[in-house]
């Protein structure tokens, strides 16, 4: 195949709008070419959306070039859906937003939006042999970029970070269950909206964490997890038996804050369809309601390069702070309320926030404090020093989550911010508390100052509306607490 493939891509409708240039034509020509070493039959174009779920269409191989000359139009109503795929904004009624301003011809009457692929981020599928997964990104049909747009929200955050002279380093350490699955819930009465959730059964019985001999019953599924995570180029480092009944963890190798926020989409995704095929159920769900469940956390390791040097500036040369630690955890600190929703974007997730259950529910850092929001794992001469942000959980999108750890960490640094004594004590009354449900996040969010500036207020609007539309189905859902509170009494 001739670069002549490469010049009809870079002469198509995704080069007058600047998404396509020699390069990535050259790129694009290369995929078009590995589909057709690999006897690849469909391609998963997909894009990130709002919950870092992965959303898009699968194509013949053959309309690959297609797609990197002129994209593929989707719904725009993907970008305005709650966790129940339930579009909460107004799309017909001439006004697509109703209250967030900015998006209204975007988005009026279920117009198309149009998928970009990156050429940069190809992978084949190794428990779906014929087929691969090609990221896209998301824009208008005229071209402009979408502000509240996954990975379009995190480019912004890494470009202020450069701008200011920083790189950062994240690291990957994600909680989650696999469970038998005893009853698909494919009744016709289950089908929903959102669906009924499926009946299970455990896979371990828990309760032994890191006990070796317990490995061996879950050894055949870690074993081909790990296995797809080396071939889709996830750095896997460690594969662990977690703490509750059918709980494992997974950690990746440190990278960027793009490459690690494609590769948590990517296992999520590829535990969840690996596991389906198997008659397992996967989930991240942050605090599961089953007997004995243990709630699934998602700790966000993170240090700050020098653009220049590659030094990580948050290694010291004796116990104390560097200038750049101290500042960045400070920022962490004063915006981990508003960040919450960034976060911890579910009903569910708040529930996690325990006493003395090794997940925060107050603002506080500490050295190497498992109970802490911040647990700084920063020690005198260690180029491993990082710290951990321990509030996040498995349902967050990845790329929300590491943009306000960047906004607020590089805030703390810009306003020559200090860090406050570290904490012993991280469950003490005299700490200010965390958000301890969506509504109290949701406020905080709005009210932030910080990500207005950083991100757009049209991003808070677009964000604030989403998730109170979140919360209010929530209250108007009648209670099992409500039923046994009420029926009988009154």
């Amino acid at each position: 195949m001739s670069n002549s493939l490469a010049d009809e891509i870079k002469s198509g409708a995704l080069a007058s709008l600047g998404y396509r240039d020699g390069n990535s034509a050259i790129l694009a020509q290369g995929i078009i070419e590995q589909v057709t070493a690999n006897n690849i039959e469909t391609v998963r174009l997909v894009f990130v959306d709002q919950h870092g779920i992965l959303r898009g269409k699968t194509i013949a191989a053959r309309m690959l070039k297609s797609a990197f000359s002129s994209g593929i139009g989707v719904p725009s109503t993907l970008l305005l859906k709650d966790t129940a795929h339930r579009t909460v904004f107004d799309v017909w009624g001439g006004s697509a937003s109703g209250s967030v301003s900015g998006i209204d011809a975007l988005l009026d009457g279920a117009s198309d939006v149009l998928l970009v692929p990156d050429p940069g981020c190809f992978h084949l599928l190794p428990w779906s042999p014929h087929s691969a997964i090609l990221m896209c990104d998301v824009i208008s049909r005229t071209g402009a970029a979408i502000g509240f747009s996954s990975r379009t929200v995190l480019r912004n955050a890494v470009d202020k970070l450069r701008d200011a002279g920083f790189e950062a380093v994240f690291g990957l350490e994600v909680e989650f269950q696999i469970f038998q699955k005893t009853d698909a819930a494919l009744g016709h009465e289950q089908a929903t909206i959102p669906p009924a959730a499926i009946s299970t059964r455990n896979l371990t019985q828990g309760w032994q964490y890191l006990t070796d001999t317990r490995y061996s019953e879950a050894e055949e599924i870690l074993d081909t997890l790990r296995r797809f995570s080396d071939e889709l180029g996830l750095a896997p480092r460690s594969m662990e038996v977690e703490m509750g009944p059918s709980q494992f963890e997974f950690t990746f190798d440190p990278s960027g804050p793009m490459v690690q926020a494609e590769r948590f989409v990517l296992f999520r995704t590829m535990v969840k369809e690996v596991c389906a095929q198997r008659g397992l159920h996967a989930t991240f769900m942050a605090k599961p309601k089953l007997p004995n469940a243990v709630a699934n956390g998602w700790h966000i390791h993170q240090s700050l390069l020098d653009i220049n040097t590659g030094k990580n500036l948050f290694v010291s040369e004796n116990s104390d702070l560097t200038p750049q630690a101290s500042g960045w955890i400070a920022g962490l600190l004063q915006h981990a309320s508003a960040s919450c929703l960034l976060t911890t974007p579910t009903v569910n997730g708040y529930k996690r926030f325990t006493e003395f259950q090794l997940a925060p529910n107050r603002i506080t850092w500490g050295a190497d404090n498992r109970g802490a929001m911040i647990r700084a794992l920063l020690y005198p001469g260690d180029n491993a020093s990082r710290i951990e942000n321990r509030v996040a959980d498995t349902t967050a999108n990845p790329y929300y989550a590491f943009a306000a750890q960047i906004l607020g960490g590089l805030s703390g640094i810009t306003s020559g911010a200090s860090a406050p004594s570290p904490t012993l004590t991280p469950y003490a009354n005299s700490a200010a508390q965390l958000p301890d449900n969506l509504s109290a996040a949701i406020d905080a969010f709005e009210a932030s100052g910080l990500f207005k500036a950083a991100l757009g207020d049209e991003f808070v609007q677009y964000l604030v509306h989403l998730k109170r539309a979140e919360w209010q189905r929530y209250l108007m859902t009648v209670s099992e607490w409500e039923q046994a509170e009420y029926f009988n009494l009154f």
